[in-house]
């Protein structure tokens, strides 16, 4: 089995180190978001690395990778995932492939479990079918009602496909829907997306929705949203002076 050599090559970059670490960066105490995630010590490059190495690996072993215990495996196994679904669109069978990756990856967001596997890559795989297949934006709404914290920053950060197009109304939609939520990791991410959408899409839409739901905004959503805008319009905002 290649999953075998895979996993043998990911333990070859364990870092110590960072094995000690990566459980306090990613709150994996009791009761914090990441609760019971376990790490080996691999950094990013690394994986990415390694999934490149085996982006050929047959899905089903892909699929064993993505329910793994340890954290790093299950990134690679998402990696390459993406790197399935960018190769699919090229492929005699791609709209077939897609809809596979693309249903593989929501049939099983219970291993999609911290944010970092999320932000590298839902927009990639979710972002880019909803794009491509507008009738699936239910998909994403469905997800932002979930009670799973890490579904619900699917539904947005899968946005990020469209701004990165230049189309703001489904991250502005998803985000409105997310005014209420709880969860800080949430109003990181919601803020992140108005951020994107200012600075790569549309400065005035961000500003006007910031005003009309400015009571709502959770703080910090605030605070990433305006991070790129000149100094004097910032301040203004976190006055509330507009």
């Amino acid at each position: 089995m290649q999953l075998d050599n895979l996993r043998q090559e990911l333990r070859g970059h364990i870092n110590h180190e960072k094995a000690e670490f990566l459980p306090y960066f990613f709150k994996t105490g009791p009761g914090q978001y990441g609760e019971g995630d376990r790490f080996l010590g691999v950094v990013v490059p690394d994986i990415r690395k390694t999934a490149r190495a085996f982006q050929g690996i047959p899905l089903e072993e892909v699929v064993e990778l993505l329910r793994s215990q340890w954290h790093e495996e299950r990134m690679c196994a998402l990696l390459i995932l993406a790197d399935k679904y960018k190769q699919a669109t090229n492929n005699d069978n791609g709209h077939e492939d897609e809809r596979r990756i693309f249903d593989l990856y929501l049939s099983n967001t219970e291993y999609i479990n911290n944010w970092d596997l999320v932000d590298l890559t839902a927009p990639d795989i979710v972002g880019r079918y909803v794009y491509e297949h507008p009738a699936e934006q239910k998909t994403l709404f469905k997800l932002a009602k979930s009670v799973h914290l890490f579904e619900r920053r699917i539904s947005v950060i899968s946005t990020f496909w469209f701004v990165k197009l230049g189309e703001p109304e489904p991250t502005l939609t998803i985000v409105e829907s997310l005014l209420g939520d709880k969860e800080d990791l949430m109003h990181k991410a919601t803020g992140w997306m108005l951020r994107e959408v200012y600075k790569r899409v549309d400065e005035g839409v961000v500003e006007q929705f910031l005003r009309t739901h400015y009571a709502r905004l959770p703080r910090t959503a605030l605070r990433y949203a305006i991070e790129k805008m000149p100094e004097p319009k910032r301040q203004a905002f976190l006055r509330g002076e507009f």
